[in-house]
């Protein structure tokens, strides 16, 4: 059995994303854009610059070996 942690569940950045998209809406903030999809676009920043480092600490690894 899965328990509730595990995929499939709302997840707090989704929740984050989906309160901005809401205020920004209804006028109640007054941010741009790119801000308020901030929760959507800074996790997939960290995890493509994390996957940047990994590959080019193996390809160095491979040169000095």
């Amino acid at each position: 059995m899965k328990s509730e942690n595990e995929n499939g569940g709302v997840k707090f950045v989704d929740l984050l994303l989906i309160l901005f998209i809401g205020l920004k809406l209804a006028g109640v903030i007054n941010w741009p854009w790119v801000w308020v999809l901030a929760p959507m676009w800074i996790p997939l920043g960290i995890w493509v610059i994390s996957v940047l480092v990994m590959v080019i600490s193996r390809k160095r690894k491979g040169k000095d070996g």
